[in-house]
């Protein structure tokens, strides 16, 4: 009994001691299995990553090219924010004219508890006409700003194309026969880059593209949006950067 016993212990132990063996060995499968698994992510990953910068550099190299070779300046146009502001106030008191001409008019007041905006002693003649008279103007201004604003009248962008060899002077206009005016110019026909400076109450400070030719047929063409308002620092800045774009001289400065 004790022989058996001992038999059955030691057989039990032999079993165990496989059993933990295998169960190591399988651990030790799994961890290296797990390891490689990682280890392989992290060169996908690394590869990917190199791959991915690698790319990053070729398009912003590519980009850079680009840039070397296109220009492209946007003209606001009508769509400036002092415009919409402007023809906001303008629509606003228009309204307010207007109203208060034919409040005269029909003998009623829209505030009749406000001292200083009643209108039961302004009469309508000749008060209330004129102020019917300038409510309408205002109205008429304030429709026609914002169709200009709408339309986008003046805007557009100049391009300055070396890989092609040419110049593109875009804008947008009313609507109708000139409602997209696409001008095309060669870019050996450019002979300078010149700036005209107007001083006084309405300083007016200018970029011209000026064309190759005869003194007397000598053409130039604007490049800033009319009313735009730039800083003599902000056209000396991009003046001298488009002569140096083009190679060629600049001329008013």
């Amino acid at each position: 009994m004790l022989k058996r016993r001992l038999f059955f212990e030691g057989s039990k132990g032999t079993f165990f001691f496989n059993f933990m063996n295998k169960k190591t060995h399988l651990y030790s499968e799994c961890k290296n299995s797990t390891l490689a698994k990682i280890y392989n992510q992290t060169r996908i990953n690394t590869v990917s990553n190199s791959a991915l910068g690698l790319k990053s550099e070729e398009l912003g190299s590519r980009n850079q090219q680009k840039q070397n070779l296109i220009r492209r300046y946007i003209i606001l146009g009508e769509r400036r924010t002092s415009n919409y502001i402007w023809s906001l106030v303008v629509f606003l008191g228009s309204f307010g004219f207007l109203f208060t001409g034919l409040s005269s008019y029909y003998e009623f007041s829209w505030l009749s508890s406000s001292p200083i905006l009643s209108v039961k002693d302004l009469s309508f003649f000749p008060q209330g006409l004129l102020m019917s008279f300038y409510g309408t103007l205002g109205f008429l201004l304030s429709f026609y700003w914002g169709f200009n604003i709408f339309w986008n009248v003046g805007g557009g962008f100049n391009e300055f194309n070396k890989k092609e060899g040419k110049i593109r002077i875009f804008r947008w206009g009313y609507p109708g026969k000139n409602r997209r005016i696409d001008l095309s110019y060669s870019l050996k026909d450019v002979e300078a880059i010149k700036v005209e400076l107007k001083q006084g109450l309405d300083p007016q400070r200018t970029i011209y593209l000026k064309l190759k030719g005869p003194a007397s047929q000598q053409r130039e063409i604007p490049l800033t949006g009319i009313g735009e308002p730039l800083t003599l620092k902000e056209i000396e800045k991009q003046a001298s950067e488009l002569a140096n774009f083009l190679q060629v001289s600049l001329e008013g400065l």
